[in-house]
């Protein structure tokens, strides 16, 4: 085991390594980079924008020393492979670097926009494993009948209807048409002055059409992968074995085929509930005005702010490496008969 884990935390640097890499070249051959968007503002400012918007004219028109001294405002003034092992170093010390475009540390922003993505993720994953778990359960015991069948158009409607489409059609009826739910925030103004109890019904107000949109299509999987798993344990001989003894369905149900079934779920546990912080939120974010990360990652690719991209981009795969790692390691734990040899 000891030798397993070190085997893949080794594996773990080249593939952080492969991911920077690519990420880093892809942006240096992307157009509209920090200097020219500051070149643009700047014109902005001076009153060159046309009846289109901002005139894009590259580096036309600027002094070569402003110009040199605008790249080496954002470290441009150096070879692209001395900036790769720059950020590399920072990266290897925690030193995601400072934002273009917020001008504060990449880890500050980080710390202000988890709570949201916190939020999101939480409600997400707790709402969509109570509804799957009991369900695929339930359809496993009634598989074949109607309610199986009714069941499992609902929830593949729900898997096949994108996230974002539920979150507009929400917006627009609930928020919009019957001003039952708010359009946007994830509290409204005052919320720090208001009672407590008060605060948590403001923020349950708010939080709700989020929440739908993203769990509407989060747990078909799980349900379907519970619903076979325990119909799988249900076929075999030991089931047949403890209804001889006189145990009753319920007694065979939750102490045998249960315990049984849900190994491979409980295995997922780490990767979906990571997954559910940073996966699938960019567009709930953006739709409903959440300042979370995802919001942050799609401005910070709009304006090019590319320490926040690369040190967001680091951060999550580190993540995710080390949940698929804890996911392995989970088989041991929940089956002592799975060996890594």
């Amino acid at each position: 085991m000891f030798s397993y884990i070190l085997k893949r935390l080794a594996l773990m640097l080249p593939t952080l390594l492969g991911v920077l890499l690519i990420t880093f070249t892809i942006v240096q051959f992307v157009p509209g980079g920090p200097v020219e968007q500051y070149l643009a503002e700047s014109r902005a400012g001076l009153g060159g924008v046309d009846g289109a918007g901002l005139s894009y004219r590259g580096h036309e028109g600027i002094d070569a020393q402003r110009l040199e001294t605008i790249k080496a405002l954002y470290g441009f003034d150096q070879p692209a492979h001395v900036r790769f092992w720059n950020m590399l170093t920072g990266f290897a010390r925690f030193d995601l670097g400072d934002s273009f475009m917020h001008n504060k540390a990449v880890w500050e922003l980080i710390k202000e926009k988890l709570p949201v993505s916190i939020s999101l993720g939480l409600w997400t994953f707790f709402i969509s494993y109570a509804i799957a778990i009991p369900l695929g359960v339930a359809k496993a015991v009634r598989a074949g009948t109607r309610f199986d069948l009714l069941s499992s158009l609902l929830v593949l409607a729900g898997y096949a209807v994108p996230g974002f489409v539920l979150g507009v059609a929400l917006l627009v009826l609930l928020g919009g048409q019957l001003e039952w739910f708010p359009l946007r925030g994830l509290v409204s103004p005052g919320w720090s002055e208001m009672p407590l109890g008060q605060k948590i019904l403001d923020y349950l107000w708010h939080i709700t059409l989020p929440v739908a949109s993203m769990v509407a299509g989060s747990f078909a999987v799980t349900t379907l992968l519970t619903k076979n798993a325990v119909l799988e344990e249900i076929r075999k001989q030991y089931v047949l074995t403890a209804h001889a003894k006189g145990l009753s369905q319920r007694q065979v149900l939750w102490k045998h085929v249960f315990r049984n079934a849900l190994i491979p779920i409980v295995t997922g546990f780490p990767a979906a509930f990571i997954g559910a912080f940073f996966a699938g939120a960019l567009l709930i974010e953006t739709l409903f005005t959440l300042d979370g990360l995802g919001l942050l990652g799609y401005e910070s690719i709009i304006r090019r702010d590319y320490p926040v991209v690369l040190g967001t981009l680091y951060l999550f795969t580190l993540i995710g490496l080390l949940t698929k790692l804890i996911s392995d390691l989970c088989y041991v734990w929940v089956d002592p008969r799975v060996k890594f040899d």
